[in-house]
């Protein structure tokens, strides 16, 4: 197993998360609530959730694709 792109496999999907997750939420208030106020935690949660599923969700594909 290759550490190093499962490891950039994660911040890919994690940068790309918390940056949606960071916009929704912030439209959510702003559009429902009449604020300007992002939720930093629903964020991240979500980003880290999703990484790591998705991250071992890709080493698993590989994993059965090439069986070592």
């Amino acid at each position: 197993m290759n550490y190093k792109k499962v490891f950039i496999g994660f911040i890919t999907v994690f940068t790309i998360t918390l940056i949606v997750g960071i916009a929704m939420t912030f439209l959510w208030n702003l559009i429902f609530n009449e604020s300007a106020f992002i939720d930093w935690q629903t964020s991240f949660t979500l980003a880290i959730i999703l990484g790591i599923i998705l991250s071992l969700n890709d080493v698993r594909k590989h994993k059965n694709r090439n069986p070592e």
